[in-house]
């Protein structure tokens, strides 16, 4: 198939997407890697979660001027499934099908926290971190549960603060988590607001979704 790309542009797209996981090399030939693999098998579940999801999350990003993500965890990794950017020139956004590890941030907290406990010690057992840092862990994840909501600024990009609470399906099983995320420069005095709008929108979807 013929894409109509220069050879260089063709082989940046390539290595961005090998990158992200999309696709893999081996012998000089590409193949569909990882995460389009947990993309693919995870979509039938998600579909139902990103049609109840995407007005809410456009009414919060109208409501905080900020960027929102729709995130959800696929094979120990966090996913995102839906992205609405802040119309404003200096933003944070995390592109919609890429993955990270579920480790620090406010969306692998999030989703870590509110997942059954075996599920989440299995996790945490991953890291490999000495029992003092594990534990430390364990109580932060607790604290997040309680709360049901997680923030967290710098953790994984500087200068970057995120609020992130769960989306509940049937039964309150875990389904993902609505993500706000701002430069630290703007968030000043408008944390508890932020939060409580970030709360609020994934409760209004939680509900949808029972």
């Amino acid at each position: 198939m013929t894409t109509g790309l220069s050879q260089s542009t063709l082989y940046r797209q390539i290595a961005m997407l090998r990158r992200w996981g999309f696709v893999m090399e081996s012998d000089g030939r590409y193949s569909p890697g990882p995460v389009s693999v947990q993309l693919a098998s995870g979509f039938d579940d998600n579909s139902d979660l990103v049609m109840a999801a995407r007005t809410e999350m456009r009414a919060l990003a109208r409501q905080s001027h900020e960027s929102v993500a729709l995130v959800t965890m696929v094979n120990e990794r966090v996913v995102c499934l839906e992205m609405v950017d802040s119309e404003q020139s200096l933003r944070c956004s995390f592109d919609r099908g890429r993955s990270v590890p579920a480790r620090d941030g406010a969306s692998a907290k999030c989703l870590m926290a509110h997942l059954p406990t075996d599920q989440r010690d299995a996790l945490l057992d991953a890291l490999g971190e000495p029992p003092e840092r594990r534990a430390e862990r364990a109580a932060e994840l607790d604290a997040i549960r309680a709360a049901g909501h997680a923030v967290t600024q710098g953790e994984v990009d500087a200068g970057v603060w995120g609020a992130s609470a769960p989306v509940l399906g049937a039964g309150r099983r875990l389904r993902g988590a609505i993500t706000l995320m701002a430069p630290l420069t703007r968030v000043e005095g408008m944390e508890a607001a932020l939060i409580h709008m970030t709360v609020v929108t994934a409760a209004r979807i939680s509900r949808a979704l029972q």
